[in-house]
This record gives structure tokens, sequence and C-alpha cells, in this order.
């Protein structure tokens, strides 16, 4: 409002900018590409790997990488290798109550097996079988139920004798459920021989 326009500038007044200057060619000059948003330079940073621009090739990496995790993952399952282990199995209590079923015959890996003969005996036409049938599945369930227990509170006795320290929370859990699966299928595959001390 109450300054001078530059028209009204005298023109031999003198300019305030040195001919001779030096130009800053950092600061001005284009950089031919626009300004990374803040999280595309702190991934870089951090060196993320980017997706490539063609989707395929990146469903085809991506794919790759899930199989080669999955058969190290298997591996380790299959040599009871810790470092390769999924998270749920890790660790000396895990391993612990792994062994302490793998150590013992118990009542419910038979009764996969126990239970197609019931189903056989059920289907039959003699009333005496189907009676048969319905008294062997409450008893196996009996079984099972006691059987567990005395599992239960064996293997709380051997970790509070153990691992006095470290928390057993879900390895009884853990283990009873360890006890459904027929020796052979289970995983990560026993490291122990029946009988030996776990």
């Amino acid at each position: 409002m109450f300054r001078r326009s530059s028209q009204d500038a005298p023109a031999d007044a003198v300019t305030l900018e040195k001919p001779d200057a030096p130009e800053r060619p950092d600061a001005e000059a284009k950089k031919g590409r626009p300004t990374p948003k803040r999280s595309e330079a702190e991934a870089n940073r951090r060196g993320r790997a980017y997706v490539p621009k063609d989707r395929k090739e990146a469903a085809k990496d991506a794919r790759a990488r899930d199989r080669a995790a999955r058969e190290k993952a298997r591996a380790a399952l299959m040599s009871g290798d810790e470092a390769g282990l999924p998270a749920r199995d890790k660790g000396p209590v895990r391993r612990l109550a792994r062994d302490y079923v793998d150590s013992r015959w118990t009542a419910a890996e038979w009764f996969l097996p126990f239970a197609v003969v019931i189903l056989l005996l059920s289907v039959t036409r003699n009333s005496a079988m189907q009676s048969l049938s319905l008294v062997l599945w409450v008893l196996i369930i009996a079984v099972m139920v006691v059987h567990s227990f005395v599992l239960a509170f064996g293997l709380r006795k051997q970790l509070r004798l153990r691992f006095p320290d470290k928390s057993h929370k879900g390895a009884i859990a853990y283990m009873l459920i360890r006890t459904l699966q027929m020796r052979r299928l289970r995983l990560p595959k026993p490291q122990v021989k029946r009988g030996q001390k776990p």
C-alpha cells in the first residue's frame, strides 16, 4: 500500500543483486522426479524391498518365498530342529510336553482305531453288538478322560520341578492335543522312544 512499486522506481536505481554472484544449481534446479512422500523416504532408509511393477512377477516371487518358508518349517517339524519350529512348538516347556507324551503309551492315541471298530459294531443288525458298541463308547471315553488327568498332573509336576521360573501357560493343553494324535502322525516328530525318560 505505501511501498513503491517497481514501475515507480527510477531507471538508474541500484539493484541489490550482485551480478557476479554464483548460482545455486542444487537448490533451484529441477530433480526430474517428484519429491517422495515421508512414508516412502522412511521405507527407503529402512531398506524395504519394493514390489516390482509387474504384478505377475511379484505374485510369482511371493509364491516362491511362501513355498520356501513352508519347506523350511516342514523340515524343522520332521527333524525337531528348535530354530525352525513354529512359535507354538518352540521353547523348553513345549519340548518337555512333547517328550512327556512321546515317552509313554496314551489311551487317547488309540481312540481312532477303537472308534472304527465301535462304528462297525454299531451298524450291525445284531442288537447285542449294538449294545456292546454303546458300552465300548462310554468305556473308551472314560479311560481317555482319566488317563488325560493322570498325564496332566504328571506333566504339571515335571514342569514345576524343571522350569520353576518359566511360564507354563498352554503346556497342558498342548500336551493333551498331542495325545490325541497317533505317534507316527505327530508333528514335530517324536524325539524320544517309548519308555525313555524325557
